[in-house]
């Protein structure tokens, strides 16, 4: 009896242990350090031992997961599939929505580099599949014997893009991420961020219909407060994401007295990550977890 309850403790004190980690999601994967949301970032993220990914997700002509930030070839790291880069003006031409996926996959988004990330590693990659994404990643973690880490995954949605570079209803586009999700990941290692409160209200509804699994939810904000934050959801979600700027230590503890954990975004230099963490936050996204591992 006694050893039952010896191992019991152990259990209870590990686990506790991993629930207090704090929390290193790689932006992107790692943007500063390799092109944005794609395998390669994902995998460098994991090599610096983040406990989360994460990643943004559009839809493409024929319906598949795309991992892409925006739902458009973006100018500032995009090339043609003749080499060319993609200019600011022809942006709008190649809007993901409107391309199959063995269209999109033929436009480079790595050569070029990003003159924003001077650090990032040149190479030729495309925009991956989230189904491929999840698996390669998954692969790579147990190639390696890592510990399984998290999947932070954000739906790109604005009311006024709807029907125009994305599926006309958060219904459609919420169906396609979680068959893919959970085709491939336990739900306990989902996290569901949108800035789009209407995609986070029909996951939850769909949460409390038993349409979908408990999947964590996340309010991604630039500048609401999480009082209304949590007052224009209607429900508190798992998570409070705000821009790390915005954030102070009385925010924090109020979103910690309703059980709602904090974690700020895009964190990049090691001072304001200290800054930030001595807040009280659960964790942060930044684009170099490499800068981030020691917190």
């Amino acid at each position: 009896m006694k050893h039952i309850v010896l191992l019991l403790t152990y259990c209870f004190l590990s686990f506790s242990s991993m629930a207090q980690v704090f929390d290193i999601e790689g932006h992107r994967g790692s943007r500063g350090l390799m092109p944005e949301n794609t395998i390669p970032a994902f995998k460098r993220a994991l090599d610096l031992g983040v406990t989360t990914l994460e990643m943004d997700v559009c839809i493409s002509k024929d319906l598949q997961v795309v991992v892409s930030h925006e739902p458009y070839m973006s100018a500032l790291y995009v090339s043609k599939p003749d080499g060319s880069p993609v200019t600011k003006e022809e942006e709008s031409n190649y809007n993901l929505f409107k391309m199959t996926y063995s269209e999109i996959k033929q436009f480079d988004t790595g050569k070029r580099g990003n003159e924003r990330f001077p650090e990032q590693q040149k190479m030729a990659v495309h925009k991956p599949l989230l189904v491929e994404t999840i698996q390669a990643c998954e692969a790579y973690i147990k190639e390696k014997g890592l510990q399984p880490v998290r999947y932070n995954i954000e739906i790109k949605s604005e009311e006024s893009e709807y029907g125009i570079s994305q599926p006309k209803t958060v219904e459609v586009f919420s169906d396609l991420v979680y068959k893919v999700i959970i085709r491939h990941l336990p739900a306990d290692r989902v996290i569901l961020q949108s800035f789009d409160f209407n995609v986070l209200k029909y996951w939850h509804s769909q949460i409390l219909n038993k349409q979908y699994q408990n999947i964590a939810l996340s309010a991604l904000v630039e500048k609401l407060d999480a009082q209304a934050t949590f007052s224009a959801l209607g429900f508190l979600p798992s998570y409070y994401s705000p821009y790390f700027k915005i954030l102070t230590k009385e925010e924090v503890q109020f979103c910690h007295d309703k059980q709602v954990k904090v974690v700020p975004w895009t964190i990049n230099t090691v001072e304001e990550m200290k800054q930030t963490k001595a807040l009280g936050v659960d964790g942060l996204i930044s684009d170099y977890p490499n800068r981030a591992k020691d917190l």
